[in-house]
């Protein structure tokens, strides 16, 4: 994980876990199906990637980040148009 130079803390990603909202779903992602989640931690929103592997009943955090207003809504949940890959 690249957290370090993105200044999350492990501490954030899980202590942030009761504000979990699935805002974009991969069903189809390269390796496994995975989610993109909205979170909350300590007055700060982040993202957090993760890719869910059934058979082994396991999560992988992909990536965390801070969204911004270049690629998001207001909202932090909404992708702006311009953006849509």
């Amino acid at each position: 994980m690249r957290l370090k130079g993105r200044f999350i803390s492990r501490d954030a990603i899980l202590s942030s876990v009761d504000t979990y909202e699935i805002i974009e779903k991969y069903p189809k992602d390269k390796y496994l199906p995975s989610y993109l989640i909205y979170a909350e931690y300590e007055n700060q929103i982040i993202h957090v990637q993760i890719a869910t592997d059934l058979e082994s009943d396991s999560i992988t955090v992909v990536t965390v980040y801070r969204p911004t207003l270049a690629k998001w809504e207001k909202d932090f949940k909404t992708r702006r148009r311009s953006d849509v890959s």
